[in-house]
């Protein structure tokens, strides 16, 4: 059996478990007023805790970025998966602060695999004109989860409260799994691919200097690389953006719009949709150009300068009377951030050999969740001493600051040639 277009059910593979990722990473932002008042926990006890999730998280980026480019994305996936929807079932069993923690902790250490293991996955069944595509497919199932998260979370603890909502959430990634196992494999040994796409896949790796070549250099090496840093660098700067609004909108509609727990499930999902078409049409965007005759440098910068330059809409949305126009202009700054970040996420694919795809993709996403926690940890104490608004305000900046970093450390977008990777 011969099935045309297979990489497009790989990706989609990808994006549903991003969906699942998002769902089982949300019920705590969903439900932090409930869980709070159970657990008596303040606003720094709740930024604790989800900085126990960053910190596993930032630690597991690395740990996973090696262990996909060692296993493979298919047992990757597997052990991915496993720990963090068993973690987000243990949820429903924590009675204290610190045994919700380290449930936390566990769920962040698994979920992070499937961001290296997805680039790594793009890699693998996408030539480079369709790569940004195929990373705004798998990131437009994070906007997606997040948009879907507030209406199921919300209506499960209604129903059958917040303990339960965790074991519901949690059992989705066991199912995905079943799925992952019988579709899966890489195209080399894909029995279902045609000829004629795999050759579409390796159309451009003779092409690019590096091709198929298996190189597969230590930490150390690869931070040797200003291409490496553009990506850890623009990264450090600019994902805390991402994590506040995942963590802190819920809470900061509730307390300071007054939103209800009903009214954040029907309209929390706004700006997150935002995202969704954020992804989708900043990968489409870059691919687009390529295929009209631009460079690969010239379309992901101009896509990325787009993106970046829109999360000042931020600070307006401080400013905004109404909390509708706030949400509205927080959806801006979500679309124009998964824009950007899913050009940056491309890079690591864009310069380096697939074999050392997911290895960078790690360093970036580590450097992402230490800035991640420093910021998260800063926002619950300023958010207990002056409100919302100072975070939201310096969140604004961040973007405009992690495009100029970016540029400037990556250089000309193009792959290295083997002379510059050293041995």
């Amino acid at each position: 059996m011969k099935i045309p277009h297979l990489r497009w059910m790989m990706v989609s593979l990808i994006f549903l478990a991003t969906v699942i990722n998002y769902i089982d990473r949300q019920t705590v932002s969903v439900l932090k007023t409930a869980i709070s008042t159970d657990l008596g926990l303040s606003n720094a006890d709740y930024a604790a805790i989800q900085n126990s999730f960053l910190l596993m998280y930032g630690i597991s980026q690395m740990v996973s970025g090696r262990l996909y480019d060692r296993i493979g994305t298919r047992l990757g996936f597997v052990f991915s998966i496993v720990v963090w929807s068993g973690a987000a079932v243990a949820h429903a069993f924590a009675r204290t602060p610190g045994m919700f923690k380290v449930c936390r902790g566990v769920l962040g250490f698994g979920e992070a695999g499937n961001w290296p293991g997805a680039a790594k996955v793009v890699g693998e069944w996408f030539p480079v004109k369709e790569r940004a595509f195929g990373m705004g497919i798998f990131n437009t199932g994070a906007a997606l989860g997040s948009a879907v998260s507030p209406p199921i979370i919300a209506w499960l603890a209604i129903a059958y409260g917040w303990r339960a909502t965790f074991i519901v959430t949690g059992l989705l990634g066991f199912g995905w799994l079943v799925l992952w196992l019988l579709l899966f494999r890489v195209p080399e040994r894909h029995p279902w691919i045609t000829e004629a796409e795999r050759a579409h896949i390796l159309s451009d790796r003779t092409s690019t200097g590096t091709g198929d070549i298996d190189w597969r250099p230590g930490w150390g090496r690869l931070l040797t690389y200003r291409q490496t840093w553009a990506v850890v660098v623009g990264r450090f700067i600019t994902d805390p953006i991402w994590w506040l609004y995942i963590f802190w909108l819920p809470s900061y509609f509730q307390e300071v719009r007054g939103f209800s727990l009903q009214q954040i499930g029907w309209s929390a999902w706004l700006p997150f949709l935002c995202a969704g078409i954020g992804a989708m049409g900043g990968g489409w965007a870059s691919g687009w150009l390529i295929q009209r005759g631009w460079s690969v440098d010239r379309a992901r910068r101009t896509v990325m300068a787009f993106g970046a330059l829109l999360t000042p809409a931020g600070i307006l949305a401080m400013r905004a009377e109404s909390p509708y126009t706030a949400l509205l202009l927080m959806g801006l700054v979500l679309f124009g951030f998964q824009v950007w970040i899913n050009n940056v996420q491309t890079l690591p694919s864009d310069f380096f050999p697939k074999s050392a795809v997911a290895s960078v993709f790690g360093l970036g996403g580590t450097s992402a969740a230490i800035a991640s926690v420093m910021y998260n940890w800063g926002t619950g104490r300023v958010v207990d001493a002056l409100g919302y608004s100072p975070m939201f305000v310096v969140a604004g900046i961040l973007g405009p600051l992690g495009l100029v970093a970016t540029l400037l450390l990556a250089g000309r977008i193009a792959p290295l040639d083997r002379a510059a990777l050293k041995s």
